[in-house]
């Protein structure tokens, strides 16, 4: 999988998966939205991460580790209190995420790789 496709599939469920978390709760709350405004900014950011730009790329990579990383407050919540659908939610976020994050790092190394390669040929 290419990095680019890992991290729109990070951002849709993201997306998809943070609304579901405000719409369907009995008692909504507005931080559900806050991997819903990264994953609009990742998705925002697909295009260039597509073209492998460099720059794009790497700040879909910080995004992408700091909803990684935020992401454990909401897990450790929902596994207090027992509520085995918002755990589901959180655990699919942070798979994804984790996913695009090896799908960048891996990227990193090729791109490292092929120009080490090219120097060597020189």
């Amino acid at each position: 999988m290419k990095a680019h496709t890992a991290s729109l599939i990070n951002a849709l469920v993201l997306i998809v998966f943070g609304l579901w978390a405000y719409f369907g709760s009995e008692t909504p709350s507005a931080t559900a939205f806050i991997p819903v405004g990264f994953g609009i900014v990742i998705l925002a950011l697909y295009k260039g991460v597509e073209k492998e730009n460099k720059i794009v790329a790497h700040v879909a990579v910080l995004l992408t580790l700091i909803i990684l990383i935020a992401l454990i407050k909401p897990l450790t919540a929902a596994l207090g209190r027992d509520d085995s659908m918002a755990v589901v939610r959180v655990v699919v976020m942070m798979l994804t995420s984790a996913l695009s994050m090896f799908f960048f790092i891996k990227s990193f190394i090729d791109v490292r790789r092929a120009r080490a390669a090219a120097a060597a040929q020189d």
